[in-house]
């Protein structure tokens, strides 16, 4: 039985992002296209959860239902392609200390696996849970969730079949970092991880990812992790160039992956290489503002012709935030990406990094995940950053949030 058709009208600026007007306008030096074009006196009606009509609001169809949205901007709905949201307990002070002078290190994960172990699985969903709808809140109506705080076989299976059940894409993330019990024993967690953790935890994970970084996993650890995944023909992302400069941009393009994320450090071969691919290059800049680094190069990357994204990497070390709005602000104030150039990327370029082309968007046939905002235009949402803007949002054609 079909659900009721709804008209949405009244809507003072819409952001389409057509996919297909975004490949077809490439300028003459290859780039891709990343400027949103947002029209007004238009409507849209959604049937069966998708978008089934865009126009003229004088031109609208009949439908069952009617929201006038007065005036307000509707934008695609946000698509947060980099979370790890299965985890217990916080590092509030960790973060305290960074603030009065302490540097960042990878090492505080170890801090989270221990709360995440001793939690039971009652309150590692509940706090899944919590933050999903705070993202829903914020206009996010897509999530991918990462494991990584397990470190176990049965911890990280338990870990991504929650993933799995509360996100909208599920990642395997055992090569976190070195648990402290394998410190001494580096080889074996790594034959762990690719062999018999992998097995157990195939079925549920949508990407393996691995930290390729300093005091995490090495070159040569990260190649065998990876091989592992595409054996069992699961596709890949990567932590990369977090925390330096490394292999993990051109081992994410080498291997195909889905994206490159963080993307801090940077040289011309790492964003040449990323522009001659289809890897999207993730950058996460709440990260660098929460533990004080520099930020990544977007200006670079978007002339350079790259796909990018942005996503929270919401987590309780290095960046406990689960709004895409204030990533984005700090895209346009600290990365130098246009309004524009932001909203795309933590939309579209969000999809892209997700292999999904029925989201980021709303085009004809997509799915009907929009944000209703308080405000005339998304410019406002860096405009006025830390302004909760967010009247209602909408995932798959249904009200999933009112403010």
């Amino acid at each position: 039985m079909s659900r009721k058709s709804l008209l949405v009208t009244g809507i003072g600026e819409l952001t389409v992002n057509d996919p297909q007007a975004v490949d077809n306008s490439a300028d003459r030096a290859g780039r891709r296209e990343s400027r949103p074009e947002p029209a007004s006196n238009t409507a849209f009606a959604v049937e069966d959860g998708k978008i089934a009509w865009i126009g003229l609001a004088i031109d609208a169809p009949a439908a069952d239902e009617v929201l006038d949205v007065a005036g307000r901007a509707v934008i695609p709905g946000f698509v947060d392609s980099h979370a790890h949201l299965v985890f217990a307990g916080d590092r509030a002070a960790e973060f305290a200390a960074r603030m009065t002078g302490t540097p960042y290190s990878a090492g505080g994960i170890r801090t989270t696996v221990a709360a995440t172990r001793a939690a039971d699985d009652v309150q590692l969903r509940a706090n899944v849970r919590r933050l999903v709808h705070e993202m829903a809140a914020q206009g996010t109506t897509t999530v991918e969730c990462k494991t990584g705080y397990g470190l176990t076989i049965e911890d990280e299976l338990r870990a991504l079949k929650i993933a799995k059940e509360e996100c909208d894409a599920a990642t395997f993330l055992g090569a976190h970092v070195i648990p402290a019990e394998y410190a001494d024993r580096r080889a074996d967690y790594v034959d762990l991880v690719r062999g018999p953790m992998l097995d157990a935890c195939a079925e549920y994970a949508d990407y393996v990812d691995v930290f390729c970084e300093r005091g995490a996993y090495d070159e040569a650890e990260t190649r065998l992790i990876l091989d592992a995944a595409k054996a069992r023909r699961i596709p890949v992302r990567l932590h990369a160039n977090q925390l330096g400069h490394g292999p993990g941009v051109r081992l994410a393009v080498e291997y195909g992956a889905a994206s490159a994320d963080h993307c801090t450090y940077l040289d011309d071969k790492d964003i040449e290489a990323l522009a001659g691919s289809e890897t999207v290059a993730t950058l996460l800049p709440g990260v660098e503002f929460s533990t004080r680094s520099p930020y990544p190069d977007a200006r670079s990357l978007l002339d350079a012709g790259a796909r990018v994204a942005i996503a929270t990497d919401c987590n309780p070390g290095s960046c406990y935030t689960s709004s895409m709005p204030f990533c984005l602000a700090l895209a346009v104030r600290e990365m130098r990406m246009s309004p524009g150039e932001a909203l795309m990327a933590a939309t579209l370029g969000g999809a892209h990094a997700l292999g999904r082309t029925d989201i980021g968007h709303l085009a004809l046939g997509a799915r009907a995940d929009f944000a209703v905002l308080d405000a005339p235009s998304y410019l406002h949402l860096a405009y006025r950053p830390g302004v909760p803007l967010i009247h209602s949002v909408w995932k798959n054609g249904r009200k999933s949030v009112s403010t």
